[in-house]
């Protein structure tokens, strides 16, 4: 079983702090059991006190991160000299200086100023709340903040955009280590989609589209049910009844990616679940999905998570599929 520890610093926020609990733990296997633990802790193992009008009971201190395989950090209102000055406060960088070797770091909203002080992204590419990007970029250029996305997963540290979007990053933690098919079914039980398209942008931009303009959403859906067929960006606004120029504008605004990119994201997920499902050669899975070719497939697949087709495969489908 996979141990996660949550860490509770003074001032943290109490949605974002039960988010990693609540998804782990609807993540089970085949048989039912459970495929991760989950424990909470504060730095001196005291109380916690929440950004809302109450204090939080933990059983643990921070040596329990040393122990634990993934580490999250949720946000705090309280970050003091973190927020301010880059500076870790000395139990604060002696816990993340204890985590074994190979550990994953995870950070939620304003999470991610601790692991860019602790020096955890230098050179990585993060993200974090869209209010919170620029002044994070001013204080820690070694790090290549994206205000765009929902989350970054730059392998063994992960960051996420602020409140909700911890849901993404965690969902996307299960899909990756244990595939689609129980991801999915965690989103279920939560009642939460399984991915949501688009980044930070479509909040930033246009948080309620004009209804006059028009919407994107009806011929994403339309192209969603015809992945295997040719799909071409003229062929798309067309069917929206835009020009190339305005659909691109608006698709962008609406779904946070060019169409281009959205396809892709649409085809490798496909992709994927037929990898998970069925014992289709990679090329008819390349036709299915809409890449055309095997290679095809093997080149986005490789860009998305890093593994090719028959890795993804063994990795995540390790009995014969029915």
């Amino acid at each position: 079983m996979h141990s996660v520890g949550v860490l509770a610093l003074d001032g943290v926020v109490p949605f974002e702090l039960g988010i990693p609990a609540r998804i782990f733990h609807a993540a089970r296997d085949h048989e039912g059991d459970p495929l991760y633990s989950v424990t909470t802790c504060s730095l001196d193992g005291g109380p916690v006190r929440a950004e809302a009008d109450y204090d939080l009971a933990v059983a643990h201190d921070a040596s329990l991160l040393a122990a634990v395989d993934t580490v999250v950090i949720p946000p705090s209102h309280r970050l003091g000299a973190i927020r301010e000055e880059g500076r870790l406060p000395g139990p604060l960088r002696d816990a993340l200086a204890a985590l074994r070797p190979g550990t994953r770091v995870v950070a939620i909203c304003t999470g991610t100023y601790v692991l860019a002080a602790a020096g955890l992204l230098d050179g990585r590419r993060a993200t974090t709340h869209w209010r919170e990007a620029d002044r994070l970029q001013r204080m820690f250029t070694r790090t290549r903040i994206d205000p765009d996305v929902l989350y970054v997963d730059d392998g063994d540290v992960l960051t996420s955009a602020g409140v909700a979007a911890g849901i993404d990053l965690c969902l996307h933690i299960v899909r990756r280590d244990h595939g689609s098919r129980v991801a999915n079914e965690v989103a279920r039980l939560c009642v939460v989609p399984p991915w949501r398209e688009g980044g930070q942008a479509q909040y930033i931009k246009r948080p309620v589209p004009d209804p006059a303009t028009g919407s994107t959403a009806a011929t994403r859906a339309w192209a969603v049910e015809r992945l295997a067929e040719p799909l071409t960006l003229a062929g798309l606004a067309a069917h929206a009844g835009m020009s190339v120029r305005t659909f691109s504008r608006r698709f962008r605004d609406e779904a946070g990616s060019t169409p281009g990119q959205w396809l892709a994201r649409q085809r490798v997920d496909l992709a994927r679940h037929f990898l998970e499902t069925t014992d289709w050669p990679v090329d008819v899975v390349a036709h299915r999905a809409g890449f055309g070719t095997g290679a095809s497939l093997r080149q986005h697949l490789h860009s998305a998570i890093g593994v090719g087709p028959q890795a993804y495969r063994r990795t995540f489908r390790p009995q014969p599929a029915a």
